[in-house]
């Protein structure tokens, strides 16, 4: 996978849109972010804590806590070069279901 698959299936999330912080490249629902791209081949996605000891245990090698505070808030490092598509695709919607509204998300279901 490179950075453009992500971009795509970001923006295919309902209400997102591409932004930019820090001079990175983000994607929102509204003003909270749900991915950010810091570095070519990792993505970084809006995870609770819950969410991201699970990704840690199913998918070793391919996620990984962002270190600091943020990683402790569930900030999770994804290594997407040479990962599977369809399982980032999985975790880029979990992050936007994290951020999007309420009525979007069970909008987005029917």
């Amino acid at each position: 996978m490179i950075s453009d698959d992500l971009v795509t299936m970001a923006l295919g999330m309902p209400g997102a849109q591409e932004s930019a912080h820090f001079g990175k490249r983000d994607f929102r629902v509204g003003e909270k972010i749900f991915m950010s791209l810091p570095d070519p081949g990792r993505a970084v996605l809006k995870f609770t804590p819950d969410q991201q000891s699970m990704v840690m245990e199913t998918d070793p090698g391919l996620c990984a806590p962002v270190p600091g505070g943020w990683g402790r808030k569930g900030w999770t490092s994804v290594y997407f070069d040479g990962a599977e598509g369809e399982r980032v695709r999985e975790l880029i919607a979990a992050a936007w279901r994290n951020v999007a509204p309420k009525r979007l998300v069970a909008s987005s279901l029917h």
